[in-house]
């Protein structure tokens, strides 16, 4: 039928065109409509790759134009405040309220079902404390650390300069020295951009060693030391994974490899870059906690630790044994979960590996504290927190500060276009497009990005001392509830198996830790 009826558009309008012309020769114009049409029509049927279009010309395409927009749709006009992904209207109009210093409360009562499986809330206290704003700031640094670092309670997470335009890197980092807290750099290289406001840094080393390679792309020491050397530079982290695509490199294509990428990653121009999935620098639990001490030893002891996302536990626990043999303990590790967020990964990875941030931190919580480690290492989490009652549930699981990507780009005016693996984002911030990056203002945006961080910390401690408690440090996983079936509800330390200071080392290892405890070498992953 759609056929037929593309072929009596064009022979009938080709008719009435040609008998027109007589009476009206201006009929003849409407040949510039037609034309189009019969050759879009002729294409579509006969070399079209799309079946749709074979079978519906012309007519089909407006399938694809509504496919096109149905993201907009679904966002300004289907979702509800509490069922958008990855990030629903409430938290993103939340972010944009505190970055403005707007209104961030909220009329009539809350929203969220109250009953529904999965819904958290915190146990308040009728004794109501005044949490200080010293209680905002952690010392990140263990016993062989001759440089600890102040850190804020938040800050931002790992973003590097490729995934995000120069403007956004810039913005960032001058938010970071406006308000007091770190930019972890990401993979990416230590970037000019990250070094532009003055912000404190903590530059991430991953497989590629951007930044501190060598030619065939293996650990480049003497670069490493030049940047990680910087008064700017507080902390160095390994990435080991991260949750949106653990255990997955990837290609930087030679076509977006050109002078001033290959110049900050330290790689040769207008040629693929690999990421490897795995390190090239050690290959055991063994080797990973040794890189820790030379890191650490090239740096004059500034804070070293490793960035991972969990799967499967005998290698984290692995990790800890290592560290018991060679009595070398990380500064710090960071916990990244399943639902953290990246400009671009592989569907299945993204949704099917890996372990969500509240189970990854308390198991690696529960590690560390189950071999007697958990005083000397600092635990960072990160992983979708928006708000001051994420960071306390974090903190109340086991983190002692967080770590925060996404809502950091929404302070910067991101809007959740989900464009970002295209280089077209409409805001500029996931783009190298110059002219897109250029609607990112540098000196209006760090305004914003300090504003979100400020007021957020801000309700965090109003949490912590709603809950009766004076120092964030002494959350306990039963501040936190959590809506199970059947109406009830469990605390934290009833859903996840909570250990004794050394139970690991211990004969009386519980019996869910049991199994990948006996299966975990610190010789081998």
């Amino acid at each position: 039928m759609a056929k037929t009826i593309f072929y009596a558009i064009s022979i009938i309008g080709l008719v009435i065109i040609v008998l027109g012309q007589f009476i009206w020769p201006s009929t003849t114009w409407l040949l510039v409509v037609l034309i189009p049409y019969i050759l879009v029509g002729l294409y579509d049927m006969h070399y079209s790759t799309h079946n749709v279009l074979r079978n519906y010309p012309v007519i089909g395409h407006m399938r694809y134009a509504m496919e096109f927009i149905s993201p907009e749709i679904q966002q300004y006009f289907i979702e509800t405040n509490e069922s958008g992904r990855p990030y629903n209207r409430q938290q993103r109009n939340l972010v944009y309220s505190r970055a403005n210093k707007g209104l961030d409360t909220q009329p009539f009562g809350t929203q969220w079902d109250l009953y529904g499986v999965g819904y958290q809330r915190a146990s308040h206290s009728l004794a109501p404390k005044v949490v200080t704003r010293t209680e905002s700031r952690v010392t990140v640094g263990g016993p062989e650390c001759k440089q600890p670092y102040s850190a804020s309670r938040l800050n931002i997470s790992a973003m590097s300069f490729g995934a995000l335009s120069p403007n956004a890197i810039h913005a960032l980092n001058a938010g970071a020295k406006r308000g007091g807290f770190a930019h972890n750099t990401g993979e990416g290289g230590l970037s000019p951009y990250h070094l532009a406001g003055g912000g404190d840094i903590i530059w991430q080393i991953g497989t590629g060693y951007f930044g501190c390679r060598t030619s065939d792309g293996n650990f480049d020491a003497e670069k490493f030391k030049e940047n990680a050397n910087r008064d700017v530079v507080k902390m160095i982290e390994i990435k080991l994974s991260q949750g949106a695509k653990p255990a997955h490199g990837g290609v930087l294509p030679a076509a977006k490899v050109d002078e001033e990428i290959a110049i900050i990653r330290g790689v040769p121009m207008g040629k693929d870059v690999l990421s490897p999935p795995a390190h090239s620098a050690f290959s055991t639990p063994e080797g990973l906690i040794g890189f820790v001490a030379q890191l650490r030893e090239m740096t004059d002891g500034k804070p070293v630790g490793f960035k991972l996302c969990i799967g499967r536990r005998s290698e984290f626990m692995g990790i800890c044994k290592a560290m018991i043999k060679t009595g070398i303990i990380p500064d710090f590790i960071t916990v990244d979960g399943a639902e953290g967020g990246t400009g671009a990964a592989p569907l299945e990875f993204s949704n099917r590996l890996g372990v969500p941030i509240n189970e990854g931190l308390s198991f690696v919580h529960n590690c560390l504290v189950g071999v007697g480690l958990r005083d000397k290492i600092k635990v960072i989490a990160s992983g979708k927190i928006v708000t001051g009652f994420d960071m306390m549930e974090k903190i109340a699981l086991g983190a002692d500060l967080c770590n925060v990507a996404r809502p950091m780009m929404f302070a910067l005016g991101c809007i959740q276009a989900l464009r970002c693996n295209t280089n077209t984002c409409p805001t500029g911030i996931a783009t190298q497009d110059t002219a897109r990056s250029q609607a990112v203002d540098v000196e209006i945006r760090q305004v914003k990005v300090a504003n979100y961080h400020e007021a957020t910390v801000e309700s965090f401690l109003d949490l912590v001392g709603a809950c009766g408690v004076e120092d964030p440090d002494h959350l306990t996983p039963h501040h936190i509830f959590q809506r199970v079936a059947n109406e009830t509800e469990l605390a934290f330390d009833q859903i996840y198996d909570y250990l004794e200071d050394g139970q690991l080392l211990s004969s009386d290892v519980p019996e869910s830790y049991l199994l990948p405890w006996n299966h975990a070498k610190s010789e081998s992953f």
